[in-house]
């Protein structure tokens, strides 16, 4: 899941990948409209996977921080909506969600895209946030316990 689902600069939601061309992607929008678009190599494309929020020590991958907010809200959408919500809302809110998160480098812009992905996500049905680990050739079973 992670790898399939992209973001792409200046354009509003997240996709979903459907199929690699020659020289382009073919991305379904994960809205109402479903709509299959084809994505080039001079769009900015994003796979959530590659992206991270900042904190003051480490930065935590998106999807860390999708799996915490999951847990707060039970599953279901954002209770804050973002669109209404001003900044000490969202701030006070992403403290929950990201305690240690850098209050300078995460900007509001920030906290408002990652609450719309995550509505986005839900409202699709795309809640398996941490993808398990799963061995790999050669792996040995028994080496892994504890």
């Amino acid at each position: 899941m992670q790898q399939t689902i992209l973001a792409i600069a200046g354009k509003p939601g997240l996709y979903k990948l459907i199929t690699r061309g020659k020289n382009n992607l073919i991305v379904e929008a994960l809205d109402s409209t479903h709509k299959r678009i084809p994505a080039f190599s001079t769009d900015r494309i994003t796979s959530l996977a590659d992206i991270a929020m900042f904190t003051d020590t480490d930065d935590v991958p998106l999807m860390d921080v999708l799996d915490s907010l999951k847990t707060i809200e039970e599953g279901k959408t954002a209770s804050l909506d973002p669109k209404k919500a001003d900044g000490d809302e969202l701030r006070e809110f992403f403290a929950r969600v990201l305690p240690n998160y850098d209050r300078e480098r995460v900007h509001t812009s920030d906290i408002k895209k990652l609450l719309q992905w995550y509505n986005i996500l839900v409202a699709n049905g795309i809640t398996d946030f941490k993808e398990e680990m799963k061995p790999t050739e050669g792996d040995n079973i028994d080496d892994r316990k504890a």
